[in-house]
């Protein structure tokens, strides 16, 4: 295993929380109730701050004397290994929601295994950022059931966002050759070993909602290979402003 295949890999799961955070930053002020756009808002902060803590050693692994300033804000928009389902837009609170219990499960049983990593400095950060995280899930995963299982027009939307954002959650569990390279060093989290649980904990909670799981077996994928949609300019460009008109700025 290379410093480049864990730099990779380390993208992979920083990215992820990096471009969900910044999808959530667009909401402060925009939430249905003040309790709902706060716990938003703060889930957005954890996520930032867990993406800092990525960002910082994989400043240290680089040759290049990089801070986390440049790992987040200088890449173009096909060095970002965030999945495709992150950066899927804030269509309404529905989609919100449903986007981030779909992250949310995923992003907890990473988490778990990553506390066994065999690197320290990713076993901490799996150690810290898993309390978070789980309290991200229950808040997610209560919301959805309230939706699906509460008025006419509320299971309509969760089941429209379910169905559409239903094809992104297959690229959660893709695995590349340099990624395989750190699993098998015993620095990464399996992958493969947590999709059926996966998929079992979502459907037990759309069952909960009165939600059905849809029937496609079509599946989107290409962000964690840097092939991103049409959103993801957009989300650069709002987060990328500061640092590429005034190049080196400090606060």
């Amino acid at each position: 295993m290379s410093n480049k295949d864990l730099t990779h890999y380390i993208y992979g799961i920083a990215d992820n929380a990096l471009i969900l955070g910044q999808r959530l930053g667009e909401l402060c002020g925009h939430g249905p109730n003040l309790e709902t756009d706060i716990a938003m808002t703060n889930i957005a902060l954890d996520l930032l701050g867990q993406t800092r803590s990525y960002f910082q050693y994989i400043a240290k692994l680089s040759p290049d004397n990089l801070n986390e300033d440049d790992v987040a804000f200088l890449r173009k928009e096909h060095e970002y290994r965030n999945v495709l389902l992150v950066e899927q837009p804030n269509t309404d609170f529905a989609y919100i929601i449903t986007r981030q219990y779909f992250f949310d499960v995923f992003h907890f049983l990473l988490l778990e295994q990553l506390q066994q990593s065999t690197d320290v400095n990713l076993m901490a950060i799996a150690k810290k950022s898993i309390k978070e995280v789980s309290y991200h899930k229950r808040f997610s995963g209560d919301w959805l059931i309230r939706l699906g299982d509460g008025t006419a027009i509320s299971q309509e939307k969760a089941q429209q966002a379910v169905n559409d954002l239903w094809m992104y959650t297959n690229e959660l569990f893709e695995v590349s050759e340099g990624d395989q390279h750190v699993i098998d060093a015993g620095y990464g989290a399996n992958l493969s070993e947590l999709k059926d649980r996966y998929y079992k904990e979502i459907s037990d909670t759309l069952a909960k909602a009165t939600l059905n799981i849809p029937e496609e077996s079509y599946f989107q994928n290409g962000g964690k290979k840097g092939i991103h949609s049409e959103h993801m300019g957009y989300i650069l460009a709002d987060m990328q402003y500061m640092q590429r008109t005034y190049p080196n700025m400090k606060w």
